[in-house]
């Protein structure tokens, strides 16, 4: 069961897409609460026809399947470029190197983004529907990935299970992981991150994407109590790669 409605994200004053995943017996109790996911690249978490590029993580049908309760809040993504603006705290030097000249300074707007997501759309989420305010997780592939390991570095209070998937930690590694290093991320419960051995973006290969993950994941194994490590054999860089990987997230996290 799907409700969408708009919003806009006011530090940015752009207008969005909100994806809100129910399960199928929400409306058989007026008692029972549930935890909430959030997610980015909203468009592209549960049906093929509404994904970018015709293809979804499919996690509407899983859930149902599994029977696994739970509320799923999917932020539509912003066009292009500025869906790296939005999913990124820091500008990245990378980008010049990776795509082209002009792109120098990417990123920026992710801290906005998630301000809004933790001050603005989560209580709206919390008055609208029957939530567990206390059981609140996000997750998000690729830029997506990095920005849902931002946020549980600023907010581990709030985001206390976390997936980051195939995660563009290489777009500013040395800020992440600064960060990592800074935080108390002692209230964090469970930790999942993943990258496959055939991803690329531009001019990052395999092997970088593989190594910024590791770099990441040695700092949070120090500093999360609780840190899944997968490196996924053949896989590569889109939403069929990571589909073929939701049973393994939601598992983790929620069982």
């Amino acid at each position: 069961m799907f409700e969408h409605f708009n919003v806009t994200i006011t530090p940015l004053n752009r207008e969005r897409m909100v994806r809100v995943y129910l399960p199928n017996k929400y409306n058989e109790s007026q008692e029972k609460r549930y935890p909430v996911l959030y997610m980015h690249d909203g468009q592209n978490l549960y049906k093929d026809e509404d994904a970018g590029y015709g293809m979804s993580w499919g996690i509407s049908d899983f859930l149902d399947h599994r029977e696994l309760e739970m509320i799923v809040v999917g932020i539509d993504c912003n066009d292009g470029y500025k869906r790296l603006d939005e999913y990124s705290p820091w500008a990245s030097s990378e980008m010049r190197k990776i795509f082209a000249p002009e792109l120098d300074g990417i990123g920026g707007e992710g801290k906005d983004y998630i301000e809004y997501i933790v001050h603005e759309l989560k209580p709206m989420i919390d008055k609208k529907y029957r939530t567990n305010p206390e059981e609140t997780s996000m997750a998000g592939s690729s830029m997506g990935g990095l920005i849902s390991t931002y946020a549980a570095c600023k907010y581990p209070d709030i985001f206390k299970k976390v997936a980051s998937v195939s995660s563009a930690y290489w777009f500013t590694q040395e800020e992440i992981e600064q960060l990592i290093k800074d935080s108390d991320l002692s209230s964090i419960e469970k930790f999942y991150l993943d990258v496959g051995t055939n991803e690329s973006s531009g001019t990052i290969d395999s092997r970088r994407y593989i190594e910024s993950s590791e770099a990441v994941y040695t700092l949070l194994k120090d500093k999360v109590k609780d840190v899944e490590f997968i490196v996924a054999e053949g896989a590569v860089h889109n939403e069929l790669a990571w589909r073929e990987r939701v049973p393994a997230i939601f598992n983790y996290l929620y069982e």
